[in-house]
């Protein structure tokens, strides 16, 4: 995500740390071919703590390397758990576990982390405000990144009556979605260089919100980029037996893929910044909430999601495009409007936070039980 502060991971990587136990489990379980249930299980509550300790050797690099890099690693690891499962289920041509994967990145920060953030911060003030400058660019950028994924699906829509043959709508829309991910990446760029450069007095977190936030010892260079390998190393690993035991598990627990892809993952992948988004919330350092949440589904919708499209025209079996169904698209709309609504005026309540829940869970019924 595009953010110009530290995100403070460590002051809940204790409890993530207690999830590790999972990751030599995870192992064994593969190397003993045991239930593809247990193996999707452990290896997602694996990937929560490395995610986490990825995110905050992130953190500590970019004390290093200075604030613009910085930015840059932040946008690249930000959400690395998810893009590397979404680089396995790309190589098995799970095309439609990864756009589930994109659609429950974006609504899931908005609506139950931003929820989450809002009810826990409404619950000690009644009116807690954030700054709405910040929350404009930043559900702005989102309402572009939204429509122009959603471009896609109603082409198809519209030209699959046509006389056109299945094969050349698909044709056509792998090039509009190819020239899509290009503008949007693009644009993820040149925003990268307006919050973090021309523009950061907007984005900045004042003294007040980050005032009593406990300091931390830095890594030496060596240590943070050791342990960010490593980590990596290990996420691709859990992905990895996460995405072969997908089927079966789903299969056993009674859940389609489209679900797992747009609740489980989402929130296996983004775990460890949703707790630090809420965290601050309860906190009344609003503003350091609302940049995870809204920023991070920005990242998601305008970097993570291009970056995909160029990646499956490597190592896909075919070029993936950016067609979303018809209920991903409906809830990609909907959530970024109300957002949009919710944040406009920089201040919320408690009540605000239980709407955005709310419609994060209606949603979440609807794709168990459609699909």
């Amino acid at each position: 995500m595009v953010l110009t502060f530290k995100k403070i991971g460590n002051l809940h990587i204790g409890f993530l740390d207690m999830l590790l136990i999972f990751f030599p489990i995870a192992f064994i379980l593969e190397l003993t071919h045991a239930s593809g249930t247990l193996i999707f299980i452990t290896s997602a509550l694996a990937i929560v703590p490395l995610a986490s300790i990825m995110g905050n050797a992130t953190e500590h690099l970019s004390e290093k390397v200075g604030a613009g890099i910085g930015g840059f690693l932040n946008a690249t690891f930000g959400n690395a758990a998810e893009l590397i499962i979404a680089i396995i289920a790309i190589k098995e041509g799970m095309y439609h576990v990864v756009k589930a994967s994109i659609t429950g990145s974006i609504i899931g920060n908005i609506l139950l982390v931003l929820g989450l953030s809002f009810f826990a911060g409404g619950l000690k003030q009644k009116c807690v405000k954030f700054n709405a400058t910040a929350a404009n660019l930043n559900s702005t950028m989102l309402i572009l990144s939204a429509s122009s994924l959603v471009v896609p699906s109603v082409i198809y829509t519209l030209v699959g009556n046509s006389s056109l043959t299945k094969s050349g709508i698909g044709d056509m829309n792998l090039k509009i979605s190819l020239a899509i991910a290009i503008v949007l990446f693009i644009t993820y760029i040149l925003s990268l260089v307006f919050s973090l450069k021309s523009h950061k007095h907007l984005y900045g977190v004042g003294e007040g919100e980050m005032e009593g936030i406990e300091a931390i010892e830095s890594w030496s260079t060596g240590k943070s980029l050791s342990v960010l390998v490593a980590a990596t190393v290990g996420i691709s690993f859990m992905s990895e037996f996460l995405v072969k035991s997908l089927e079966t598990a789903t299969k056993s627990m009674g859940m389609n893929e489209v679900f797992v892809g747009v609740i489980v993952v989402a929130l296996v992948g983004n775990a460890a910044e949703h707790s630090t988004a809420i965290l601050m919330a309860r906190k009344n350092k609003m503003d350091v909430s609302v940049a995870i949440a809204i920023g991070s589904s920005s990242q998601v919708a305008m970097f993570l999601a291009p970056l995909l499209v160029f990646i499956s025209y490597f190592i896909g079996p075919s070029p993936m495009d950016l067609t979303f169904t018809a209920l991903e698209t409906i809830s990609l709309v909907f959530s970024v409007l109300l957002v949009n609504f919710i944040s406009s005026d920089g201040e919320t309540h408690w009540m605000e936070g239980v709407q955005l829940v709310a419609l994060y869970i209606i949603l979440g019924i609807a794709y168990f039980f459609i699909f």
